[in-house]
């Protein structure tokens, strides 16, 4: 590995500053010895040490020249370029250098000047955020380098994993936040479509497929591990047999808790385990270690039995925020300390507003010490009861404690904080709150616009990550026990999958007579097609069309027309003719 650095002059009148020193030097008498030099020295100066070196320029460089260009030199198994130049600036003010090396006037005098340079930190770059000031020192206390793993190893995962588990079950924000994102990736459920060309296989494993995902609640079981992914960070899932299944293909997808992968005690110090994620030489998941029991559970026993899960076997979805990232965190960490001021303002405003409706109040006196007011016991409780009239004792008054919380700005601190919570799940303010009284069509269908193209991404996510396993499994399965082995492309155990898609449910319009024009406009100018339009409504177009063409063929078998058969409302029909009759008579009053 060959890394290039530069020897880091001081300038050009190096030599120039050494005759100034030395010119001050003689003008101030006889110079100190070695021993009051040291004496002098401020307190954190580091000691140079004596001897012909001192005051002489780096090698090189004559008095008064430049710096060389710079140098090639190929080092083998060596750090990085900076502890490169550091051992060289070392070498130079090392006193034990063989005499057969000569060294230039003044080398090792500017070799100690630019470690102690290093070393205070007087060279860094030229970033404001790299500064490290008094004003900034506490935020930044807590940023280190660790890797991923580290940083997110399994006492802090658990950690933030009880805590999000414990906001969305009992803060309502959270829990409606978790169900919306789950319901709008998974929605009812994806559908598979077969593209191999070979109609009569596709209809039947399209069909066949349909089935099996309804027997096993496929839909309920993708929007849990949705929800895990979002509280617990990462959701697992076993593909298992299930004798139970009313379906020829028995196999099932069996979600499991992140707490269950986990490296028990006796195999944690390998260093091919990542928290319970074997992995093979090249980095890539090989099995995964699943405790039997939970580690919550009553059946929890400490010799923490677990069984070795092939990677084919599982499904493991998370966010993989930073390279070499082996374990998810909650995707709504960042959100974790908001929820709890959320709660303790409103708290606090639900306070003021009760001591606001009480009738409590304090007794005082205007009346010196010593004066003619009647003695009470201070710090006294005095019972009130409602629609009776008290007497004060002589020479005593009563105030009402008036709250002075500020609680008119609550809905705004609350809009802002549930749009920086839900802001780390690219989810916009009304969808998060469930409210949209303050937008309008423009700014809702732009919000709406960043969000669902956040949801395709998550669609894709979860198509690759969960379903294409789940189908290349299934259809292992359903080939052989169905006689398709020669229709499904398959290479050992490893399948290749055959062309398909999966379609998901489509999003609806705030304005559909405009988004039914748009549409039209774009399949007259050909800059769309009916499989994509269906598709963004989650429909095949296929089964669509065959659908329409049955329709047609019984009206014509009916005899009837297309606009016969277009429904229509009588409601709105008899409303505005009821408006029609009722501005023909203002304007015949007129």
């Amino acid at each position: 590995m060959a890394f290039f650095y530069w020897p880091s002059p001081t300038g050009s009148n190096g030599g120039q500053q050494d005759d100034r020193r030395e010119h001050r030097g003689r003008h101030r008498g006889k110079r100190a010895r070695p021993e009051e030099r040291k004496r002098r020295r401020r307190p954190g100066q580091p000691a140079q040490p004596e001897g012909p070196d001192r005051g002489r320029p780096l090698p090189g460089i004559p008095e008064g020249g430049t710096a060389p260009a710079p140098v090639a030199a190929v080092h083998e198994n060596q750090p990085t370029g900076s502890l490169l130049l550091i051992d060289w600036l070392k070498n130079l003010v090392a006193t034990d250098t063989p005499a057969t090396e000569p060294k230039s006037p003044g080398d090792a005098a500017l070799a100690r000047r630019y470690l102690q340079l290093v070393r205070s930190g007087a060279l860094s770059a030229s970033y404001d955020a790299a500064d490290t000031t008094p004003d900034n020192r506490r935020h930044w206390a807590r940023a280190d380098g660790l890797s991923a793993d580290a940083a997110a190893n399994p006492e802090v995962r658990r950690t933030l994993r009880n805590r999000a588990r414990y906001e969305v079950a009992n803060n309502s924000y959270a829990r409606g936040i978790v169900l919306t994102l789950a319901n709008d990736t998974v929605g009812t459920g994806p559908r598979l479509q077969m593209l191999t060309g070979r109609k009569s296989v596709d209809r039947t494993i399209e069909r066949e497929f349909a089935l099996w995902a309804d027997e096993v609640g496929l839909a309920e079981k993708l929007r849990t591990l949705r929800m895990a992914r979002a509280q617990d960070g990462e959701g697992f899932g076993v593909l298992a047999t299930n004798p139970a299944l009313d379906h020829p293909v028995k196999l099932d997808l069996r979600p499991l808790e992140a707490d269950r992968v986990t490296s028990p005690l006796h195999v944690a110090d390998n260093e091919n385990i990542v928290d319970g994620v074997k992995l093979d030489p090249h980095g890539n998941p090989a099995s995964y270690l699943v405790l039997k029991d939970h580690p919550g559970a009553d059946t929890w026993n400490r010799f923490q039995d677990f069984i070795s899960i092939p990677a084919r076997s599982m499904v493991h979805m998370f966010r993989t925020e930073r390279p070499g990232q082996h374990r998810g965190v909650p995707e709504i960490t960042p959100a974790l300390p908001l929820f709890a001021q959320l709660r303790r303002f409103t708290l606090a405003v639900i306070s003021a507003a009760e001591a606001a409706a009480d009738f409590a109040g304090i007794v005082y006196t205007d009346t010196p010490p010593g004066g003619d007011s009647e003695p009470i016991e201070p710090m006294d409780l005095v019972e009130l009861e409602r629609n009776m009239l008290l007497t004060m004792p002589g020479g005593w008054k009563m105030s009402q404690i008036e709250p002075a919380q500020p609680a008119t700005t609550y809905g705004e601190f609350k809009r802002q904080i549930l749009n920086e919570i839900a802001r780390c799940l690219n989810m916009p303010f009304n969808i998060a709150a469930g409210n949209s009284s303050g937008y309008n069509y423009a700014s809702g269908r732009l919000d709406h616009q960043t969000y669902y193209k956040s949801i395709r991404v998550d669609q894709a996510f979860m198509a690759r990550s969960a379903l294409d396993p789940i189908l290349a499994a299934w259809l292992w399965e359903f080939s052989v026990g169905a006689g398709f082995v020669d229709a499904v492309p398959t290479s050992g155990y490893r399948r290749i999958l055959p062309a398909h898609q999966w379609f998901w449910d489509g999003t609806e319009h705030v304005d559909p007579a405009k988004e039914a024009k748009a549409q039209a406009k774009r399949l007259e100018n050909h800059t769309t097609t009916l499989a994509h339009e269906y598709a963004r409504q989650g429909k095949d177009w296929e089964a669509e069309l065959r659908q329409r063409a049955r329709e047609k063929e019984l009206q014509r078998e009916l005899g009837l027309t297309e606009t016969e058969t277009i429904p229509t409302n009588e409601d709105d029909s008899d409303l505005k003719n009821r408006v029609e009759e009722l501005e023909d008579g203002a304007s015949e009053n007129d």
